[in-house]
């Protein structure tokens, strides 16, 4: 199982930025995929799940900004922020998990700044 997460980059206060996450190879019934975040001298971070049964849930910070979804045909989740703020900063990783095993993406860095 391979997670490439792409679509980081610098956006202003206010912005909006849409993340991807292609999710790859054989793997069991999904249980749930969603996104953490990592900000420097920060622990890693719930941001927003997204179940099988496309239940979402996101950490208070992000409620009403943040919008997961996923595309089960093209094998691609997103993360749609906006109203971004500086505390949005951080490298964001994809997971997936199935089959009892947790899978990571690799991060991408999201810097939120004017």
């Amino acid at each position: 199982v391979q997670l490439q997460a792409s679509g980081g980059g610098v956006v202003q206060p206010g912005g909006s930025l849409r993340l991807s996450c292609a999710f790859s190879g054989m793997f069991f019934r999904v249980n749930s995929m969603g996104w953490y975040r990592q900000a420097p001298g920060n622990q890693r971070e719930l941001v927003a799940t997204i179940t099988n049964g496309e239940r979402t849930n996101y950490a208070d910070s992000v409620k009403g900004r943040f919008a997961i979804s996923r595309d089960n045909a093209k094998r691609i989740m997103y993360l749609q922020m906006k109203e971004s703020k500086t505390e949005d900063t951080g490298i964001y990783y994809c997971y997936m998990q199935s089959g009892g095993s947790d899978y990571w993406g690799q991060g991408t860095q999201v810097t939120v700044s004017s």
